[in-house]
């Protein structure tokens, strides 16, 4: 088991506006006399995507951030989820949320500021790794050869990280403050890197470490592996005509192709991905690469313990059930109108993947604040799948499935339909073997795989993973008028959105440390 540590260790990165944290902000070489501090370090990486900072859950190491706008995969959930049409918070007080979900927000949002600095917080600690592992400072301490030997692991994988961080700030800004291990320490000011620049940049990054990772599935539990590296190449690929209007869905369907063939496995039960335990679940050969989340030792306010406490419905008070307080956070979370109809009509009632509950609730949402209004889902748990429950009722031991199989599948199959080559027979069958798996006894045939088939598929399958804005996006749907939700755009029955709202701003307060940045058109 791969254990992420609390120490996040960092050097000066005053651009970004980071809180140093005394001596744990240092790599000292005290610190590299055991070697076994280079797999610390390199949790540490990992664990900025878990933590916040070094003193708990509240705990946040980015200047004006707190740590409910700043958790990695918390902040991405809103950005990918609920700017979009799957997901309503209850409490829109919370810092960032109302603009956020009614399509409202500028420069100056938390939520916004939260993501862009997290990111590049990432990319700071695998700068800072990639520069305390170079043969230069290995041979001058001495550091034996099987450690080196992990080292070119450690390096590809931090690579990769790095990486990773620089896909989401192309995926939601269109660009970013650009650094690597080559740049001075202090007093260096990250030149903007945008658009096609960016993502030639990723692209290479990954195509180049790919040989010095572990093979697909053969790592520790949540760190990344070749198949990581695959999946976020296909998602570039995927994207490729929103990010540098380029299609390369040929690409986006080969590495689709070297994911499925990594060992991966459906989960027999599509729920278990969801549980408590999905880290050695049957679930755990689904997921590709999870953010992990474990209630003793990782305590966060990240995207499963939000979701998990937020889906207790106000009325309903079922918390118990799925492992946290009864009363949980007392509807904080429902789901839009359009999500609830995707599920609409007899084939989808034995569907697995239909977990709303709907019992006494209107399906409009006419007041946000009105948490009685509105169905909620139960898709995510703190229970396991041998009937018992996590190890604290408030965080959660649910690890975040950033990336599974099932995905894989649905982009093989819209890869294939927009032309990037493949079986059309391969394509339904994967589609229907998701089908298979959710007891949707409704298998699709040729006629009825379609674009338009696979957006609601993907968001039958993958509602709340973090992936809906980008669904939307790509389909050119999510700005303008052609497709409307409830609140979008804050109308209650929704209106169109200008175009620019397909990227978001650079936060202000990212502009204001770091000059080199330039906002985005619109803002």
């Amino acid at each position: 088991m791969f254990v992420i540590v609390s120490s996040l260790s960092i050097s000066c990165t005053d651009d970004l506006n980071i809180t140093p944290e005394d001596d744990q902000t240092v790599l000292s070489e005290d610190l590299f006399a055991n070697e076994s501090a280079y797999k610390e370090v390199l949790a540490g990486i990992y664990a900025n995507l878990s933590l916040t900072g070094v003193d708990g859950a509240g705990s946040s190491n980015i200047t004006g951030l707190d740590a409910g706008t700043s958790q990695y995969g918390r902040v991405l959930l809103y950005l990918q989820t609920l700017s979009a049409d799957q997901m309503i918070w209850s409490y829109e007080n919370d810092p960032g949320t109302r603009e956020i979900q009614r399509n409202l927000w500028t420069a100056q949002n938390p939520v916004v500021y939260g993501m862009f600095g997290r990111a590049h917080v990432s990319i700071a600690f695998a700068n800072n790794f990639l520069r305390e592992t170079t043969t230069a400072k290995l041979d001058a301490r001495n550091v034996s050869s099987a450690t080196r030997a992990n080292i070119i692991n450690y390096r590809a994988e931090a690579r990769l990280l790095r990486a990773l961080a620089y896909y989401h700030m192309l995926d939601l800004f269109g660009k970013a403050a650009f650094s690597t291990e080559d740049d001075p320490v202090s007093g260096f000011q990250p030149p903007q890197i945008v658009g096609a620049d960016l993502f030639n940049y990723i692209e290479t990054e990954l195509t180049t470490i790919i040989p010095d990772l572990v093979d697909a599935k053969q790592n520790e539990h949540a760190r990344a592996d070749k198949a990581v590296a695959w999946m976020i190449l296909a998602k570039l690929y995927l994207n490729a005509e929103v990010y540098v209007g380029s299609a390369m869905y040929d690409k986006a369907l080969d590495e689709c192709v070297k994911i499925i063939g990594g060992g991966f496995s459906l989960a027999p039960d599509y729920l278990d991905v969801f549980k408590a335990d999905n880290d050695i679940n049957a679930g755990s050969d689904e997921i590709i690469f999870p953010l992990i989340s474990d209630g003793l030792n990782t305590q966060n306010f990240g995207p499963t313990t939000v979701m998990i406490n937020g889906s207790v419905g106000s009325i309903e008070s079922n918390g118990a059930g799925v492992g946290v307080g009864a009363g949980g956070w007392g509807g904080a979370l429902r789901v839009r109108k359009q999500f609830a109809l995707l599920f609409d009509g007899g084939q989808f009632a034995t569907d697995e993947r239909n977990t709303i509950i709907s019992a006494g609730r209107p399906i409009d949402i006419t007041d946000i604040s009105d948490r009685d209004t509105g169905y909620i889902i139960q898709k995510y748990s703190n229970a396991d799948s041998n009937g018992g429950f996590g190890s604290d009722q408030t965080f959660v031991d649910t690890d975040f499935p950033l990336f599974r199989l099932a995905d894989v599948y649905l982009m093989y199959a819209e890869a294939h339909l927009r032309g990037g080559g493949g079986s059309a027979i391969t394509a339904l069958q994967y589609v229907n073997d998701l089908r298979t798996r959710a007891n949707n006894p409704n298998q699709i045939n040729a006629a009825g795989l379609t674009l338009d088939f696979i957006l609601d598929e993907r968001s039958r399958e993958l509602h709340w993973e973090a992936h809906r804005r980008q669904d939307l996006i790509r389909y050119g749907r999510f700005t303008g008028g052609n497709y409307n939700w409830v609140w979008k755009g804050n109308g209650s029955n929704g209106i169109s959105l200008p175009n620019h709202f397909d990227k978001y701003p650079i936060p202000t307060a990212s502009m204001a440390s770091n000059p080199n940045l330039t906002q985005n058109t619109g803002y």
